[in-house]
């Protein structure tokens, strides 16, 4: 296998003895899993087929008692420590080798305030969990574009979804978290409790704590919106990106949509002609009425004669799902991106022509519209620092054979190269990481050095720290 799934690692493993173990189990209300155990290698995988660690231990959490537990066990015997959420780790962050994996997968309760507006939902929880309970108040938060997607990896390094636009990030709509620290310690972080832990979440990642619930603000959405879903032939590339350019200057905030280059699927549903060709494809939404919907949209839609028009009103839940097909579990995923302050010639260039190389028919480059809701928010407001880009391009290297790991690796990071060449790109985003290359100043920028800051208060000695790390400083005059 590629070593990029899974580095190398030396003879020093921690030891577990048996009477550790069998005191940990007895004090936790889960499902602790181990090697030898019948389950161990299904409770290992992670969505991203490219990822192949093997845990000490498995801490399937029933409640935040069992995250306590987890925590304060691996902290003492100076394990590794990972955190998994809903499971659709692309970096493969959510587990670890010879280390702890606290899973919350069994978390995933949904709890709707209807009339404060306010949704309360695990650490566990998927997209798909959350929008199933708030749309019967026809309500809903802004998340994702996948439903199988965790709430709390999208939601703690940012989280653009089909209302980000409108509503902002996710990590915008947080009222306040649960959150376990380094120490065991159980706190509450909002604006008004533990203000810097809820400055330092919002777009710091993992960095400080397990994420045990979030609490988020919810809005009026549907349950039915206008979704955007056309398809172009590729030959039609650059006049269709050209649209794209001209419709975001003036964009409404009730719409918000990524176009993608992308490979006509051999499914029914596309002219059998154009299977496996190129396409360039506006995914979107609109929340508002149906007819200004259509206006919004319409050049996007008759720029050239599309290929095939799946839009129009639709379930906010079929919405949210669309895509769930195209990102199964088990596929191997590879994804960078940049944030672009101006869709040049030269970007649109860039785009299409690594559309067109990509090594695979699954792989797409998507330029994801920005701005609004998401620029009102200062940069030093919340730990999420790159603001004030209106765009954002991102290499999606998805791929079936293993064999060629390293050819869809190379075709995502040498777009990401090409792309940071330019003056118009910087930054990265902390959800589309690749497998952690880039330094956390990439991410934080500005914002790094208060991070370091909350970082010593919660969390000095580094136990969570397989993420896009935020290393802890010793205090001037201290010793280390």
């Amino acid at each position: 296998m590629s070593s990029h799934g899974r580095p190398p690692t030396d003879d020093r493993r921690p030891t577990l003895g048996p009477e550790a173990l069998d005191a940990f189990a007895d004090a936790f209300g889960g499902e602790i899993l181990l090697p030898s155990d019948a389950g161990y290698d299904d409770a290992r995988r992670i969505w991203n087929g490219m990822i192949d660690k093997r845990p000490a231990v498995i801490a399937r959490c029933s409640g935040t008692a069992d995250v306590v537990a987890a925590v304060r066990f691996a902290r003492e015997r100076d394990l590794p420590l990972a955190v998994r959420g809903g499971g659709h780790n692309v970096a493969g962050t959510a587990v670890c080798d010879d280390g702890l994996v606290v899973d919350l997968s069994g978390m995933d309760g949904v709890f709707v305030d209807p009339d404060a507006r306010r949704v309360r939902a695990q650490g566990g929880a998927t997209l798909g969990d959350v929008d199933r309970e708030t749309l019967l108040f026809g309500l809903a938060t802004a998340l994702g574009v996948v439903s199988e997607t965790g709430i709390a990896g999208l939601t703690l390094n940012g989280g653009v979804g089909h209302l980000r636009r409108k509503y902002g990030l996710s990590l915008d709509n947080l009222v306040s978290v649960e959150l376990v620290t380094a120490d065991g310690s159980v706190v509450t972080a909002s604006e008004s409790a533990n203000p810097d832990l809820f400055w330092a979440i919002r777009g710091g990642g993992g960095n400080f704590g397990v994420v045990t619930a979030f609490e988020y603000e919810l809005h009026e959405v549907g349950p039915e919106v206008f979704g955007l879903f056309v398809w172009h032939r590729g030959d039609d590339a650059r006049a269709v990106l050209d649209a794209f350019r001209d419709y975001a200057a003036d964009a409404s905030r009730d719409g918000s949509v990524v176009p993608f280059y992308a490979t006509v699927p051999e499914l029914d549903e596309f002219p059998e002609e154009a299977r496996g060709e190129s396409a360039v494809v506006f995914l979107g939404c609109y929340d508002g009425p149906a007819e200004d919907a259509e206006a919004e949209f319409e050049t996007l839609r008759t720029v050239v004669d599309p290929l095939v028009d799946f839009s129009g009103v639709m379930a906010y839940t079929a919405l949210q799902s669309m895509l769930d097909e195209d990102y199964p579990d088990g596929l191997r995923y590879y994804w960078k991106a940049s944030y672009v302050t101006e869709l040049t010639d030269d970007v649109v260039d860039l785009v299409i022509r690594y559309g067109r190389e990509s090594p695979s028919t699954l792989s797409t480059v998507d330029v994801w519209h920005l701005g609004g809701a998401i620029s009102d928010v200062a940069p030093e407001e919340t730990a999420f620092w790159h603001r004030d880009a209106p765009f954002m391009v991102t290499f999606e290297a998805n791929w079936e054979d293993p064999e060629t790991d390293d050819a869809n690796v190379a075709w995502a990071r040498n777009g990401l190269a090409e792309l940071r060449e330019m003056d118009v790109a910087a930054g990265a985003y902390g959800n589309f990481p690749g497998f952690g290359e880039d330094p956390a100043r990439t991410l934080f920028g500005e914002n790094y050095e208060r991070l370091v800051e909350v970082k010593r208060e919660y969390d000095p000695e580094n136990v969570f720290r397989l993420n896009q790390n935020v290393a802890p400083k010793p205090a001037t005059g201290d010793v280390r």
